[in-house]
């Protein structure tokens, strides 16, 4: 277990001079980026084989491989003490430590990064830092607020042995061993199709000024999956945080980004300081929408899953069948849920056969359950 560590007074300090201002002018530029932003990379292993050159790398495949031995990575992920993120952090751990010691992996240590101020009954359980939250009201109800500044505290107090980090989130299953798919000047993240840097300039302007590029520079990424040298990582926190406050304090701004404003303050920020990150398609799925498990190696069940019997998908209506994490706002889901019926792809069955297997071999699952109920009645 990982306990609390020297969180005491300097901590609403360091809070006020990181959120003065943005200086923009003082970060510098730690790449020379060539070429098209943002390159997305569907098998980096095909770009291998010929030993041709990366077009975001800028170098041979086979001479970053050569200059990168196997790197382990420290998985972590923010969570609040609430039930709702407490079960799904019991599966994610369970399914790191599935899959962390097998063939190809290049997985390390893991920590729960917890911004609730204080330990929680997990403590034994899952290793766990605890960091502090926001100043009461900072985080306007956005409680995703708290994310990048509990990882700039984690960052600061904690012994990280690693020189990668995964920033993950508690509804990640892993469903193979992952390898370590990020260089040393270069992230590797997942792109996702809501975060379009071309077309929210005029907001994105006020927090990443014309002399810095094109707003196309920006990564249409957010914090999570990324894996990246925790050295890179020391100098974009900071900047995360201040420019996810600012983003909130800006009206026009939080209403246009709504609950991926966190995100986009991640991309900016990593734009701000010179850092393109690879985007791989086949680091996550999400299921519905997309339908096969391929290559994967991991499983992001954000949205609802909702079908006929039919096996006909309903999204928008509650369907005879479902499963949408939201149902388990108050407590977690019970053992042995229902399989989806015929029809349904390949990976909502595989959701739901991992959330099975893990409530089944998590020690407690059961007991938590009862006591949630009655919490509740």
């Amino acid at each position: 277990m990982i306990g609390r560590k020297n969180m005491g007074r300097e901590s609403p300090l360091l809070l006020i001079l990181l959120t003065v201002g943005f200086f923009f002018g003082t970060y510098n530029l730690l790449t020379t980026i060539i070429g098209h932003k943002g390159t997305e990379v569907d098998d980096l292993d095909s770009i291998s084989e010929q030993n041709v050159i990366d077009p975001v790398i800028q170098m041979p495949r086979k001479v970053k491989l050569a200059e990168n031995p196997k790197l382990p990575f420290h998985i972590a992920l923010t969570a609040t003490d609430s039930s709702y993120s407490q079960w799904q952090c019991r599966i994610m751990y369970y399914w790191y430590k599935k899959v962390k010691d097998l063939p190809g992996s290049d997985m390390g240590g893991f920590t729960r990064v917890l911004h609730s101020g204080k330990p929680d009954n997990l403590m034994d359980e899952i290793p766990t830092f605890v960091v502090d939250p926001l100043p009461a009201g900072l985080d306007r109800g956005y409680i995703v607020l708290n994310r990048p500044w509990a990882f700039v505290q984690w960052l600061e107090k904690a012994n990280i042995p690693e020189e990668y980090i995964l920033m993950a989130e508690p509804d990640h299953i892993f469903v193979k061993p992952l390898p370590n798919l990020a260089s040393e000047k270069y992230p590797v993240a997942f792109p996702f199709f809501y975060i379009k840097p071309a077309e929210n300039e005029k907001n994105l302007r006020k927090f990443y000024p014309e002399e810095k590029g094109p707003v196309t520079d920006i990564d249409p990424i957010g914090n999570s999956p990324v894996i990246i040298k925790k050295n890179l990582l020391e100098k974009i926190a900071p900047t995360w945080m201040n420019v996810s406050l600012g983003m909130k304090d800006d009206p026009e701004t939080d209403k246009a980004f709504g609950w991926v404003l966190e995100m986009y303050a991640y991309a900016v920020a990593s734009a701000l300081h010179g850092v393109q990150h690879i985007l791989r398609k086949d680091f996550m799925i999400q299921p519905p929408w997309d339908t096969e498990m391929g290559k994967t190696f991991i499983i992001h069940f954000t949205y609802g899953c909702d079908y006929s019997l039919k096996g006909e998908l309903t999204y928008g209506k509650i369907g005879k069948w479902r499963f949408d994490k939201r149902s388990y706002l108050r407590g977690p889901p019970p053992k042995n849920l229902p399989l989806p019926p015929p029809g349904v792809p390949e990976s909502v069955v595989t959701l739901v056969k991992k959330v099975n297997e893990a409530t089944a071999n998590i020690p407690g699952w059961d007991t938590e359950d009862k006591e949630q109920r009655n919490e509740n009645s």
